[in-house]
């Protein structure tokens, strides 16, 4: 099965998807929070429908994640200006804390693979994945 790309990259999915979820299950977050949190940082107002494209989640279960979100107060919904039938996402301080706390975890996992890879090598990785999307 090691010959096929399809097995490598679950394979690599898998592996890097572990230890991604054990470094966040520190912070009580899901990788899909981390994603969400990072997407929020960006200062854009995304509507729910692309923050789901976004995070890589379809919308009910993006839905579910906001809620969570919302509870332990880390974004709050906020009526779009442009468009009162929609709704935008926004990350609260706490939220904003907690990113920055996250982010150190993911540069240092990134910092891992990049030990194990060589700069130029995870440079050409990146650039065959985005490739492929």
């Amino acid at each position: 099965m090691n010959n096929f790309v399809s097995y490598a990259l679950a394979a690599a999915h898998r592996r890097i998807n572990a230890s991604l979820t054990a470094r966040l299950r520190k912070h009580d977050i899901q990788i899909e929070g981390w994603r969400l949190l990072e997407a929020l940082d960006s200062g854009q107002r995304y509507t729910m429908g692309e923050l789901a494209e976004i995070v890589l989640m379809n919308p009910p279960t993006l839905t579910k994640l906001v809620d969570r979100m919302v509870s332990d107060g880390l974004v709050h919904r906020q009526v779009a200006q442009n468009d009162h039938r929609k709704i935008n996402v926004l990350p609260t301080p706490l939220g904003l804390k907690r990113m920055l706390q996250i982010r150190a975890e993911i540069e240092d996992q990134d910092a891992s693979i990049l030990r194990q890879l060589g700069e130029r090598e995870s440079q050409k990785l990146i650039t065959l994945l985005q490739g492929l999307t």
